[in-house]
């Protein structure tokens, strides 16, 4: 996606007083090691850059360490090696470094004092960050999502198209299914959930019938308990004609004509707390939502203080550790609130929307945006005394010795 996420990782080098070394992706979403830069290089290397701290910007993407081997650094190094002639290393110390996962290539870049490396993440209730902490780096959390959000969304808040008029209300739901494949599996189930409910009438929505070079008629659950029969699904909905900016922007037409968004979330089927701007686009647009996401992400949205629709959505969905469950009971739920009548769906949408201006409000509004980046400097201050520590230059050391 081209996005100017360097603005967003400016901000943050430029509220941490300039005390960090930031690497980050150069493509919005991309996990490449060839992407993972320096945001500012300096034309030399001073010694008070090596002191500084270093941060991986990985906020945008769920964590994912397995996914760089010992044989995926090395090829980058050796890369990097044909266009660094400069750079002086030898066998044993590129050895070295291809067995610290990211932080070799980092050391690579610009070897420092610190034993250990900051990794920005967005995710709570993580293993995979506590395999990220074994193994030479110290998180730091923060929900960059919100701040990305409130720019992209930023037109949301005086959006006159917005306007709630319950009578121009033509559908229950609206679905955006752009791809179902890696975490995304569960979507393949849910849409054959709402064949198999008679739901689709319900829903504005749209399915993709290749993703990531596969047909969806051949793809192989890696959960058993999201596999069903996926022939001629395709035949029930519209073709999606979404790209992956989709989620940087919003329809404004799509809001005004529908009800409740159903928000089909990255993760679904995973422990990991990681909420991004698929959910904060209809709370960016006034509009009710039901949350297809990991258990307890309703109440990490009321912790930030947002309020949900339980009393007039069953949202006990949300406290379903069981994916398949949890799947089950939201489409229960959209077929109860499917067979209301008008007015019983006249009166639901009132008290929604209700719900949904407060939340819209507290979104745009300085002092939330403000809470958000003050979590981040609490966090990285907190992370940043674990960091020091680690300052016995072990990794400096080690690298010298095999000189």
């Amino acid at each position: 996606m081209s996005v100017p996420l360097d603005r967003l990782y400016n901000f943050l080098h430029d509220i941490s007083d300039r005390a960090l070394l930031i690497y980050r992706w150069t493509h919005h979403g991309s996990k490449k090691l060839a992407d993972l830069e320096e945001l500012m290089p300096a034309a030399d290397s001073a010694w008070r850059d090596k002191t500084k701290p270093v941060m991986i910007c990985h906020d945008q993407e769920p964590l994912f360490y397995e996914l760089y081997s010992e044989l995926d650094i090395r090829s980058q190094i050796q890369l990097q090696q044909l266009i660094d002639e400069q750079k002086d290393w030898n066998q044993a110390q590129i050895d070295f470094l291809c067995r610290l996962h990211l932080r070799g290539l980092v050391y690579y870049s610009k070897l420092g004092t610190c034993d250990k490396i900051l990794i920005l993440h967005s995710e709570k209730r993580s293993k995979q960050l506590q395999t990220y902490e074994d193994n030479g780096y110290v998180g730091v959390y923060y929900w960059s999502h919100a701040i990305i959000a409130a720019d992209w969304f930023r037109y949301a808040a005086v959006d006159p198209k917005l306007r709630v008029n319950f009578d121009h209300i033509q559908n229950d739901f609206l679905i955006y299914n752009r791809a179902w494949s890696g975490s995304r599996e569960y979507r393949l189930t849910f849409m054959h959930a709402l064949v198999q409910q008679q739901l689709q009438s319900h829903c504005v929505t749209s399915f993709a019938e290749w993703d990531d070079g596969c047909h969806y008629s051949t793809h192989r659950f890696s959960n058993v308990k999201f596999a069903v029969d996926l022939q001629n699904l395709h035949t029930h909905f519209l073709a999606n004609t979404h790209d992956s900016n989709a989620s940087a922007d919003y329809n404004n037409s799509d809001y005004s004509k529908i009800a409740i968004e159903v928000v089909l979330e990255t993760l679904f089927d995973d422990d990991r707390l990681h909420l991004t701007e698929k959910t904060l686009r209809p709370i960016a647009c006034g509009q009710p939502f039901i949350l297809m996401a990991t258990h307890g992400s309703l109440q990490y949205l009321r912790d930030y203080g947002f309020r949900t629709f339980n009393g007039l959505i069953d949202e006990t969905y949300d406290t379903i550790a069981d994916p398949r469950q949890r799947l089950d009971a939201v489409i229960k739920e959209m077929s109860r609130i499917a067979s209301l009548d008008k007015s019983e769906k006249y009166t639901l949408w009132k008290q929604l929307y209700e719900i949904s201006k407060f939340n819209q409000q507290l979104f745009f509004s300085s002092r939330w945006q403000h809470s958000i980046n003050q979590e981040f400097l609490t966090n990285l201050s907190r992370s940043i005394g674990i960091l020091g520590q680690y300052t016995n230059r072990v990794v400096l050391d080690q690298i010298c010795q095999l000189c």
